[in-house]
């Protein structure tokens, strides 16, 4: 049965679907033996020879896993100025894996890292409102004026931020920590929306994402995520 190209590229493990689409951009894949630019382009991957770089796509096992992101690591794939990236710490997977969404740099906590392309794109998806959840440091006392403005959403860009749940979590040496609950990803979301209240935020973790949690998992680990964990996650992005 014929599937778009990216999608195919997906399913086979090579990474998401909107990177798939940049693969075939960028003249790196091959169908029959024939360059690919139109990403568009429906094929049948059992009838037909589809090459990533000059190899051959190979059906790998999906894989998940729920890894602890320390600071200072990037959640991308590649990087081009050496950083710690979130795969360094899956080297010993033989896997194309690669992060659902992302968490900037200082932000810490709950990543889903995966090859499943169509799991991850799904995820990712705005539409499915995956929920979630942070703890957010910032200096000094958060007014309950603010707390109830970060509820109903604030502007970033000209648009106004969807409604979130906000709730004090606690008070540590002249600093607060909020617990915020959050139905959408835009970039550096959460530290903006503080910082247009005028806080500054100095820690960020996220402790919760689609009903996963961290448990005992320290920073820099992962475990794989068990059949019912990824059922759930399969419930949750169903058309």
């Amino acid at each position: 049965m014929k599937k778009r190209l990216q999608t195919v590229l997906s399913h086979a493990g090579v990474t998401s679907r909107r990177k798939a689409a940049e693969l075939i951009e960028s003249g790196k894949v091959s169908v029959d033996g024939s360059l690919v630019t139109e990403k568009g382009k429906r094929v049948d991957p059992e009838r037909q020879k589809v090459t990533v770089d000059g190899r051959p796509l190979e059906e790998e096992k999906k894989c998940y896993f729920l890894f602890n992101k320390p600071r200072n690591v990037i959640s991308t794939v590649t990087d081009t100025h050496g950083r710690k990236k979130v795969v360094d710490y899956f080297r010993k997977i033989k896997a194309r894996l690669y992060p659902v969404g992302r968490l900037d740099r200082d932000t810490t906590g709950l990543l889903v890292i995966t090859n499943d392309g169509d799991l991850a794109h799904r995820l990712s998806h705005p539409k499915f409102e995956i929920e979630k959840e942070y703890l957010v440091t910032v200096d000094g006392s958060v007014r309950l004026g603010d707390v109830r403005k970060l509820k109903k959403g604030v502007e970033l860009d000209g648009k106004t931020t969807a409604p979130c749940e906000v709730e004090h979590a606690a008070k540590d040496d002249g600093a607060t920590v909020m617990k915020v609950v959050l139905h959408e990803g835009r970039k550096r979301q959460l530290r903006r929306m503080f910082e247009v209240l005028g806080y500054k935020v100095t820690a960020l973790k996220r402790v919760k994402y689609a009903g996963l949690t961290l448990g005992r998992l320290k920073e820099g680990e992962y475990r794989e995520l068990t059949d019912s964990e990824v059922a759930r996650l399969r419930r949750k992005i169903r058309d």
